[in-house]
């Protein structure tokens, strides 16, 4: 599986090429956590997000689906007791409905094949009320952030799609979802934040 044979340069080519917007994503997706949520995670690769998350909340489930990113995603958040990682497929969560505050699925929209599947799932476990948060890499210039793409193409990577803002706000009322605030966190290859609260 690609993800498992990346997962050991994951943090190196994330922090060489898009340093500021990796560690800034991890970071502005906590801004949305509060101190006595229950979070969800799903995709949590290496735990970039993750640590960022477990400095705010109550606890964390962090699950991805790729073991070698299960592995660092560990080692990473080995100082975090709030924090249990467990591999999960993001279109059949295991968990009860509406069982966590918030949940995030971060750089993994855009990979699925059937991302409708996807972000049922999210709606299901998270509680009324609660937020859906999603970031997702998005082509601003050809230049710099295509680049990058085609790189990781190269490598096994398999894009489902790309996204500059507008195609990802139409990614998302095509779905139905029309009440979501977007932040983008700028850098070489910027994030898209979106956020939906479940009614």
């Amino acid at each position: 599986m690609f993800w498992d044979k990346i997962s050991p340069l994951y943090d190196l080519f994330e922090n060489v090429y898009n340093r500021k917007v990796y560690k800034g994503t991890g970071i502005k997706v906590a801004d949305f956590i509060d101190g006595t949520d229950s979070v969800l995670e799903c995709a949590c690769g290496t735990g970039a997000i993750t640590v960022e998350i477990a400095k705010k909340c109550r606890k964390v489930l962090a699950t991805d689906f790729a073991e070698g990113m299960i592995k660092r995603a560990s080692r990473k958040c080995r100082k975090y007791s709030n924090v249990i990682i467990r591999k999960e497929d993001i279109t059949n969560i295991k968990c009860a409905d509406e069982s966590f505050d918030k949940v995030v699925a971060g750089n993994v929209i855009h990979l699925l094949p059937e991302p409708a599947k996807a972000m049922k799932e999210l709606g299901r476990v998270v509680k009324p009320g609660g937020k859906i948060i999603i970031p997702t890499y998005i082509n601003m210039s050809k230049s710099s952030s295509g680049f990058a793409v085609k790189f990781i193409e190269k490598l096994g990577a398999e894009f489902k799609r790309q996204f500059d803002i507008d195609s990802y706000r139409r990614f998302f009322e095509d779905m139905g979802y029309n009440d979501v605030e977007y932040f983008v966190v700028e850098g070489g290859m910027p994030c898209a934040v979106a956020v939906m609260t479940k009614k």
